[in-house]
């Protein structure tokens, strides 16, 4: 064997090793299925997703916080136009800012099983009872005369208010946690079962610090 014939043979390896390294490192992705599945990219549908399949009451959930979470946001920014303390201004940021890279990740979870995607509004979710359209409240969600009445105050009313009135809101969140978690069979899909327990910690969090902001706004605040 020739010393140039034996050198190019550690080459050759080298470049199949190199090949199979990279053919291996090949993520599979996934999308929607017409059917209504998930499938990776070979149009195989995803294990995961067969395992853990939805459920009808997993889509209740993710379609309705839609609409719980845009009235947090509508709520929230009237915080900075409102006079609101630096302290309230502050927690309304972090609710701006979190509950919107939460209404894409529903919007999305439900895009990729081909399923409608609701109107992200504060009012409610939109719903065709005998034809005619409803907006129908999720549990916590403020009724038209509470959101009123929260754009009418300002300054320290606005505090009292919109830390009352969101605590309302977030117990309703965990409600509708609790409810998944007891239907039979819900809450099983990854996606679903991670962001409904981040719902329940991240806002049983905030409502224990708001109840304790709202504590002290009523005892420093002067008597009429």
């Amino acid at each position: 064997m020739s010393a140039s014939h034996s050198r190019r043979i550690p080459l050759l390896l080298l470049a199949a090793l190199a090949a199979c390294g990279a053919s291996s490192q090949q993520t599979v992705e996934t999308k929607p299925s017409p059917k209504g599945g998930v499938v990776n990219n070979e149009g195989a549908p995803d294990p995961y997703s067969l395992r853990y399949p939805h459920t009808e009451a997993d889509v209740e959930f993710m379609s309705g916080m839609i609409s719980h979470h845009a009235q947090a946001i509508a709520m929230s920014r009237w915080a900075p136009t409102h006079g609101a303390s630096e302290s309230i201004v502050t927690l309304s940021g972090r609710v701006i800012n979190a509950q919107q890279d939460e209404i894409n990740l529903m919007s999305q979870w439900l895009r990729d099983r081909n399923l409608p995607v609701p109107e992200a509004s504060p009012n409610g979710m939109k719903m065709v009872m005998n034809g005619v359209e409803h907006e129908m409240l999720m549990p916590g969600m403020l009724t038209p005369e509470q959101m009123k009445k929260l754009d009418a105050a300002r300054g320290p009313d606005f505090d009292q208010l919109f830390l009352t009135f969101m605590i309302q809101h977030h117990q309703g969140a965990v409600g509708m946690v609790q409810k998944l978690f007891s239907t039979p069979g819900a809450g099983q899909n990854e996606q679903v079962f991670k962001f409904a327990s981040d719902v329940n910690v991240d806002q049983t969090t905030e409502i224990a610090r708001m109840e304790k902001m709202l504590f002290m706004l009523k005892v420093t605040r002067p008597s009429p």
